[in-house]
């Protein structure tokens, strides 16, 4: 069954458009590896800038592969560059009753 994860990235001063360069190619990288499902990403924007990317893992065993492969590890430090990982919770869009965010076209 596959796994749905939101993630939360802050882009670094200056780099919000290679973030969202790599964003649209991360998802098409996974399924290529045989990682992530058709279903097809949504990404979001918080009012503060951070991007959320919210897609499906075909399982929870392919969360783990990921650690493990060296195509996914090589985008890591490509992410690392250009933004940083914040906790949903530290989103203020997150304390309302329903949380509200910008759609994002890539």
């Amino acid at each position: 069954m596959g796994q749905v994860v939101i993630v939360a990235l802050r882009p670094k001063e200056g780099a919000e458009g290679r973030l969202l360069n790599l964003i649209h190619e991360h998802v098409p990288i996974l399924r290529g590896e045989g990682l992530a499902t058709g279903r097809e990403p949504l990404v979001l924007k918080a009012a503060d800038g951070t991007f959320l990317e919210i897609f499906e893992w075909v399982s929870a065993q392919a969360i783990k592969a990921a650690h493990d492969n060296p195509i996914v590890q090589a985008l890591w430090p490509r992410f690392a560059e250009v933004c940083d990982y914040v906790k949903l919770a530290d989103l203020n869009e997150t304390h309302e009753l329903f949380a509200t965010f910008e759609p994002v076209d890539l």
